[in-house]
């Protein structure tokens, strides 16, 4: 299929009546409305995205440190962000699925506009206001998990459900996410557990800088403010209703979460 003869916005609103439960989930898009390929898969993601709301955030990340990072944006929808030492409560019913996974996620403190000359790490780094604690909720607006083509994951948002955000640092400079220890652990047992980075992207500032200079262009560069989450540091626990998910960072942050 060309790109020419591909709709992106058929797809998207194929994906969005499945999240607003006005159609059944399908197992896949159909065919002809199924991306072939990178570009028509984010066209799908955009449009998704446009039709959703603000963005208040992006994940991005990588099958390995030489990989393209691949990236979806976040709508204010599906972002939440705890108060100092408080737990965040999302209803359970809300998601198909509930997979959740232990993140660092950074907050955008200046734009990072589409410009001609690249954006260098120390720019982007410098742009960084705070390193956080999260929890990635993935799901998904298909009918089963996982059963489905990469472009066709892409684009339903890269598998995102909600983005809870902890507490962290603003000494974004002294953290070293690659002996950064971590556990994540599911009604006070720990399911994973990791002694150094368990993020198979290895360091996030490459999937920043990427993010920065490519992935974010299509829709308007970084806005301070935003968040940025890079990638599972523990894989993914499907969980149940009722779970109580918490992400450790030791020496730099928490994330708890209550799936009510």
């Amino acid at each position: 299929m060309s790109d020419t003869a591909f709709d992106p916005f058929a797809s998207a609103a194929l994906l969005t009546m499945a999240r607003q439960g006005r159609m059944p989930r399908p197992l896949d898009l159909p065919a002809a409305l199924r991306p072939c390929n990178v570009a028509q898969a984010y066209a799908v993601q955009d449009a998704v995205v446009r039709e959703r709301g603000e963005i208040a955030g992006w994940k991005v990340g990588a099958a390995s440190p030489q990989a393209l990072p691949a990236r979806a944006a976040l709508t204010r929808d599906s972002v939440a962000v705890a108060s100092t030492g408080q737990a965040v409560h999302l209803p359970a019913a809300g998601f198909a699925v509930m997979g959740v996974e232990a993140e660092l996620v950074y907050e955008l403190g200046a734009d990072l506009p589409e410009r001609t000359a690249p954006y260098s790490p120390a720019e982007v780094l410098a742009a960084m206001a705070s390193v956080r604690a999260a929890i990635e909720v993935c799901d998904t607006r298909f009918a089963a998990w996982a059963q489905q083509g990469e472009f066709s994951r892409l684009a339903d948002q890269a598998c995102h459900g909600a983005l809870m955000v902890g507490s962290g640092s603003a000494n974004v400079a002294a953290v070293q996410p690659l002996v950064q220890p971590v556990s994540l652990s599911v009604n006070g047992t720990v399911a994973v557990e990791r002694a150094a980075w368990g993020n198979p992207a290895g360091e996030p500032l490459r999937l920043l800088v990427w993010l920065a200079n490519e992935g974010a262009r299509s829709l308007g560069g970084l806005r301070a403010g935003q968040w940025v989450t890079t990638g599972s540091c523990t894989g993914t626990v499907l969980v149940a209703p009722g779970t109580v998910v918490v992400a450790d960072f030791p020496g730099l942050g928490r994330a708890e979460l209550h799936l009510v």
